[in-house]
């Protein structure tokens, strides 16, 4: 497994050899050389890449390169995301459309509720739930999703050889079974603070939205929707009391200008996935999906639409076609692709589904 090939293109420092240098595009270094260089960066001991190695042997794991097919779309189209993703469970979770659930630890059991609910609501309706898996709101969240047979992303601020927090090693492998756990870290990675505003940032570039439950004035989750609103997604707080310090954070981003919501209708109405609030009561995303193919688009999707024609395009032709910025195009995109109206391709590029060609 160490002698893999695997081609590596990113923006920004050039990973594809160590050392520095470029080569050209299709360039290919081995997964070993490749894990070598992450860990210079991450400034761990390269004699760890054999550990590296041997977890990757383990079932159900895999590292994605930035090029590999099921590299998601959402991050390829983000400048600084990470040349490799450490992935246990369904790698092709990652590129499904995704809502962010975060908030604070010492969550109110009122507000665990409020996470719990709102997660299996929006997976019923088709979203897969990404979150920290830490423990208060991000544990709720991820519990809320499985509760309805939905996926769950559990994006981690440590090596995925361990589980941060222990007590969450079995929650940890019932999402591995229906999502994923995803980390830019190495193996041997431990939990330090300033891996975690990291972790956040993938955490809002793998999702259409960010959904905040219960966070203090200086919590970590305004950090997850700051960088939410920089990549252009759809920032969300739920409200509470005024005598709530947990309730600060919310409020604080609500008077920034984040969407206030009371229920995942409210959230799918944010992420237009229906034309009106209210029309999330399907049981299930068999149904959900039922309505879509005869809800009309805005102007902006019709005009990604059309701009998209019938050959494949990635996000830079996109916004050269249609004048939109990327942040746009890319909320619109994954829009589209909820419906079933486009697909992600490898490559970071998007195509009309055969269904919608055929019409």
């Amino acid at each position: 497994m160490g002698s893999a090939p695997v081609r590596i293109h990113t923006q920004g420092p050039d990973l594809r050899r160590p050392g520095g240098g470029r080569k050209a595009e299709n360039s290919r270094m081995t997964e070993a050389e490749l894990l070598r260089e992450l860990r210079r960066r991450e400034g761990r001991d390269p004699a760890g890449v054999a550990a590296d190695l041997a977890w990757l042997a383990g079932p159900g794991r895999c590292l994605l390169a930035a090029d590999d097919p099921r590299y998601p779309c959402q991050l390829a189209a983000i400048p600084g995301m990470p040349a490799a993703l450490f992935v246990e469970g369904e790698a092709l979770a990652l590129g499904r459309p995704q809502v962010a659930i975060v908030g604070s630890r010492a969550a109110t059991a009122a507000g665990r509720e409020t996470a719990f609910d709102f997660a299996a609501r929006l997976a019923a309706a088709g979203f897969a739930i990404t979150s920290g898996l830490a423990t208060g709101i991000d544990a709720a969240a991820h519990r809320g999703a499985l509760s309805v047979g939905g996926e769950t992303v559990a994006v981690c601020g440590t090596g995925l050889d361990r589980v941060y927090p222990a007590e969450h090693l079995e929650l940890a492998a019932r999402i591995a079974r229906s999502g994923a756990l995803v980390s830019e870290f190495p193996t041997g990675t431990p939990p330090v603070s300033f891996n975690f505003p990291r972790r956040n940032r993938l955490m809002s570039g793998l999702s259409r939205g960010v959904v905040v439950i219960e966070a203090a004035a200086r919590s970590g989750s305004l950090i997850t929707a700051r960088h939410a609103a920089e990549q252009g997604r759809d920032v969300m707080a739920v409200p509470g009391s005024i005598h709530n310090a947990l309730a600060r954070g919310c409020h604080r981003l609500i008077k920034d200008g984040a969407a206030l919501v009371e229920s995942a209708d409210d959230v799918l109405a944010v992420l237009r996935v229906f034309g009106a609030a209210g029309a999330a009561d399907a049981a299930s995303e068999v149904e959900v999906r039922a309505r879509f193919p005869g809800q009309s688009l805005d102007s902006d999707a019709e005009m990604l639409l059309n701009a998209l024609g019938f050959g494949p395009a990635d996000l830079d032709r996109l916004v050269e076609r249609t004048g939109l910025a990327a942040g746009s195009v890319i909320s619109k995109l994954q829009l589209l692709e909820l419906e079933g109206r486009v697909e992600c391709l490898p490559g970071g590029r998007y195509g009309r589904t055969t269904a919608r060609q055929a019409r």
